[in-house]
C-alpha cells in the first residue's frame, strides 16, 4: 500500500494536518506524519521535532526556549532538507503534502526540492498566488492556493485541503508506465532568438538516437538544466543559449544566477557552448524597465517583453565570466563562436546588429580561453544557419564518444 508523508507544524496546524490525515486514509492509503513545528503536537507523529532538529545536530528544546521564530524556521527548514530526503530514501513514503503560511511553506518546501524529481509534492500555502520562485526553485512541487488562511476548518479550507489530498493520492495511486524508449539524454538551451539553430541541432542527434531536453534561457530554465546535469541525467550538454548571463551581470530579470556554466565543468560532462543571445538583457514591458537604462537601445520583442542592447564594456565583462567558468571544466569541452551574429536580431540590418560589440565579445573570449582545456572553434556564420548547428551538433557527439 502507498504511504504519504504529511510534513507541517503539528503544533500550530494540527487540526487541518490530522483533517488531511484521514482523507487520505480514508482512500486507502498509509499516512506518515512529520513535525516540524518548535512546540509539542496536537497529535503524536510518526517523527517528533526532536528527531528533525537532532538530524542537523540541534536540540528542540533550546530552540524553543529562545522563543525566536526566525532562528527556529531557519533551523527546522535546514533539519527538514536533510531528514525527509533520508527517509524518502529508506521507503517510507512515496509522496509528500504539506499546509501551512509563509512560515510553513519555508520550512517544508526545502525538504520537497531536495527530493528527486517525480515524486510527488503537493504544498496548500497562502503564498500560492504569488511569486513561488523560492519555494518551487527546480523542482516539481505543485503548490495549491489555500483561498482563506490555513487557520481552523470551514466551508472552503476543507474543500481546498480534500482537493490537494486527492490531488496527492491520484499521484500516487495511479502509475503510467511509460512507453517511450530509454535513450541517453542530451540537455539543451534555447531562446526565441536561438530557435531555428537548436531546432536543427536537435533534430540531428535525435537522429542519431539521442533525447534532447531544451531548456529556455528564462532564468529558471538554466537553474534547472544546472541541478539535473549534477544529478547525473546527461551525456553531454549543448549549451548554445548562455543569455542569462547578460540577466545575471546588468541586472535584467532572466538571471539564473552567479553559478551558471557550472555544473557540465564540475561534473566532467562533455558540452559544446556558445554566445546565443549574449546580445541582449531582458525587461517586462517597456515602461518597466529601469530610468537608468532608459537611454539605452531597446527592443520591443512583445507587450511584455523588452530587449535592451550589451555595451561594448559589458561584451568585454561576459566573455572574461564565460571563459572563467570554461576554463574550470574536468571535461571535454568546445566553445563555438558564431562571428556573423549571436541572435536572430543580431545580423546585419537586425535591430541589435552590433559588430563592436560581437568583436569585443570574441576578443575577450579568444584571450582568456585556456586552449588546453577548452577547444576553441570560430565559424563565419551566424548562430541560426544550419551549418553552425550541425556543426554544434557534431563536436558534441564526438566528445561524448571520446568521453566513454
Amino acid at each position: 500500500m502507498k504511504t504519504i508523508a504529511i510534513a507541517g507544524t503539528f503544533d500550530s496546524k494540527g487540526k487541518e494536518l490530522f483533517y488531511v490525515n484521514e482523507v487520505l486514509k480514508s482512500l486507502g492509503l498509509n499516512t506518515f506524519t512529520i513535525h516540524c513545528g518548535v512546540f509539542e503536537p496536537l497529535i503524536e507523529t510518526d517523527v517528533s521535532n526532536e528527531l528533525v532538529a537532532a538530524e542537523i545536530g540541534k536540540d528542540i528544546k533550546k530552540i524553543a526556549a529562545k522563543k525566536d521564530r526566525a532562528l527556529a524556521t531557519e533551523v527546522m527548514s535546514k533539519a527538514m532538507e536533510k531528514i525527509v530526503p533520508r527517509l524518502y530514501k529508506e521507503g517510507k513514503f512515496d509522496g509528500i503534502i504539506s499546509i501551512g503560511g509563509s512560515g510553513g511553506t519555508s520550512l517544508a518546501t526545502p525538504a520537497m526540492r531536495a527530493l528527486p524529481i517525480g515524486v510527488p509534492k503537493v504544498m496548500v500555502s497562502t503564498v500560492a498566488s504569488g511569486n513561488t520562485e523560492q519555494y518551487v526553485g527546480t523542482s516539481d512541487i505543485v503548490m495549491f492556493p489555500s483561498i482563506v488562511d490555513v487557520s481552523g476548518l470551514n466551508t472552503i479550507s476543507t474543500k481546498i485541503l480534500t482537493n490537494a489530498a486527492l490531488a496527492i493520492a491520484g499521484m500516487v495511486k495511479f502509475e503510467h508506465e511509460e512507453k517511450l524508449e530509454k535513450k541517453p539524454l542530451i540537455a539543451a538551451t534555447m531562446f526565441g532568438v536561438t530557435t531555428p539553430c537548436v531546432d536543427a541541432a536537435r533534430g540531428y542527434l535525435e537522429s542519431l538516437g539521442y533525447e534532447v531536453l531544451v531548456f529556455h534561457a528564462t532564468g529558471t530554465g538554466g537553474k534547472t538544466m544546472e541541478r539535473l546535469i549534477e544529478d547525473g541525467y546527461f551525456v553531454g550538454v549543448l549549451d548554445l543559449t548562455t543569455t542569462e548571463w547578460c540577466d545575471e551581470l546588468v541586472g535584467g530579470v532572466l538571471s539564473a544566477g552567479p553559478n551558471r556554466l557550472e555544473a557540465a565543468a564540475k561534473m566532467g560532462i562533455p558540452q559544446v557552448v556558445s554566445v546565443g543571445a549574449l546580445d541582449m538583457v531582458n525587461f517586462g514591458p517597456i515602461d518597466t524597465v529601469p530610468e537608468k537604462f532608459k537611454g539605452r537601445k531597446l527592443y520591443k520583442h512583445n507587450p511584455t517583453v523588452t530587449l535592451m542592447r550589451t555595451t561594448v564594456e559589458e561584451n568585454r565583462k561576459l566573455g572574461e565570466i564565460i571563459a572563467e567558468k570554461l576554463n574550470n571544466t574536468k571535461g571535454p569541452t568546445a566553445l563555438m563562436l558564431p562571428l556573423k551574429g549571436v541572435s536572430m536580431i543580431d545580423v546585419e540590418g537586425g535591430p541589435f546588429y552590433g559588430p563592436e560589440e560581437d568583436k569585443t565579445l570574441f576578443d575577450t573570449l579568444r584571450k582568456n580561453i585556456d586552449k588546453s582545456k577548452v577547444e576553441l572553434i570560430e565559424m563565419d556564420l551566424d548562430i541560426n544557419h544550419r551549418d553552425f548547428a550541425l556543426a554544434a551538433a557534431k563536436k558534441l557527439v564526438e566528445l561524448i564518444k571520446s568521453n566513454k
